[in-house]
């Protein structure tokens, strides 16, 4: 059975602010770029033609956001999630679609990117091929969004691929030297002691490990936050340390547990509190003022920075992480307040030169806090916070907001 593709236009896709950002770094690569502009555009694939009822409903589904106003000719490019991948704005959006009856494979997200180009005096200006991968480089994020030319190339999103049967690693019988070329070859990018512990793990199992068991061995140790190595043991110029350093974070309360209700149970901890009153609803839709002991609910998250690896979703996935855990501890509380420190390091040797790949410090701080306000849904589908003819003002809002129950 064929697959058919259908496209939903979509509304603004950049807002004054990130145009604002972007221009100047535009102009760097060609001075005559005047202007851009971007609009997203849906593709719904799907195992049958849909209906005019059908069309319509995803239609409605598919609208939110402020309307595209922006160009309809001008140098395209048009950003995908990366081809062989499926979004995490795909999976929530096929489930919304799911839910509403739709008989539908999967919705993707595209943007399309369309260049304003300022007039010379004979003719208009035109990009090079290489400056126009320049600006492509700008409009993405390489490790997890691709750029093809066209929306028709944009369908190459739902090119099935005939899954790769598992395979074993010889390490029983070659040794270190087997996972050296796995880790080579399937791109793990595991330490020398990480090697050295699963050599010793499987040679104790006394089986060889697939290639998915590595795979996720590989991808616990998250880049931004370390938690497979948080309890492990370390040393201090050569000196064996007595506690882990999680060890270490918790001898701070075990030394002094004054005024704590909750340490380090459901990721966050509790301190006493005290009596105040608030408002509370009563009977006959009256609220009435009320007093209880309220204790303080204290946690760090720690992903809620962007990272080298990606920039613009590292922002924002520690935010369910933070209501997730203080509603989940104790009996729950709310976010009220806090602060947010950013450190950024240097992730690559200085011998070899930052792999490509690879942010910037300077643009960690400045595209992921600063350039990219986060998604939400809401009941009328998969909507952009970043949609506003106002952006530069809510965002502000929205910025200070963040940063002050991160």
């Amino acid at each position: 059975m064929s697959l058919h593709i259908t496209e939903f236009e979509g509304g603004q896709a950049l807002s004054d602010f990130r145009i604002q950002q972007l221009l100047p770094r535009l102009q760097a690569v060609h001075p005559k770029i005047a202007g851009i502009a971007a609009r997203y555009v849906h593709l719904v694939a799907s195992d049958h033609a849909f209906t005019p009822q059908e069309r319509e409903r995803l239609a409605a589904l598919l609208t939110y956001g402020e309307p595209y106003l922006g160009a309809g000719d001008g140098p395209l490019l048009v950003v995908t999630p990366r081809l062989g991948t499926v979004s995490p704005w795909a999976s929530k959006a096929t489930d919304i679609a799911h839910n509403c009856g739709l008989a539908i494979r999967r919705i993707e997200r595209a943007v399309e990117y369309r260049l304003q180009m300022a007039s010379g005096w004979l003719s208009k200006s035109r990009l090079e091929p290489a400056q126009l991968q320049a600006v492509a480089a700008l409009l993405h994020d390489r490790m997890t969004e691709s750029v093809v030319p066209s929306l028709a190339e944009a369908e190459r999103l739902f090119t099935e691929l005939q899954a790769q049967p598992m395979e074993h690693v010889d390490v029983l019988g070659g040794g270190r030297g087997a996972l050296e070329e796995a880790n080579r070859r399937f791109g793990l990018a595991l330490a020398d002691d990480e090697i050295d512990y699963l050599v010793q793990a499987f040679g104790g199992l006394g089986r060889n490990p697939t290639d998915v068991e590595l795979m996720m061995f590989a991808q616990a140790n998250s880049e931004h936050c370390r938690h497979k190595i948080f309890n492990a043991s370390f040393s201090i110029d050569g000196v064996p340390q007595d506690k882990s350093m999680f060890g270490m974070i918790r001898n701070t309360h075990q030394a002094h547990p004054e005024h704590t209700i909750v340490a380090y149970a459901d990721n966050a901890s509790v301190m006493e509190g005290h009596a105040v009153e608030r408002f509370l609803p009563a009977e006959g839709g009256l609220y009435r003022k009320g007093s209880a002991t309220h204790h303080v609910l204290m946690k760090v998250e720690t992903h809620n920075h962007p990272t080298a690896i990606s920039p613009f979703p590292g922002a924002s996935t520690g935010a369910g992480g933070e209501i997730r855990d203080e509603g989940a501890t104790g009996r729950g509380a709310k976010p009220k307040a806090g602060l947010t420190g950013f450190t950024v390091s240097k992730l690559w040797d200085g011998k070899f030169g930052k792999p490509e790949h690879i942010a910037s410090p300077l643009q960690i701080m400045t595209e992921g806090p600063l350039g990219a306000p986060p998604s939400t849904t809401n009941s009328a589908g998969p909507t952009s916070w970043a949609t506003s003819a106002s952006t530069s003002r809510k965002w502000r809002a929205w910025s200070a907001a963040t940063t002050s129950r991160s």
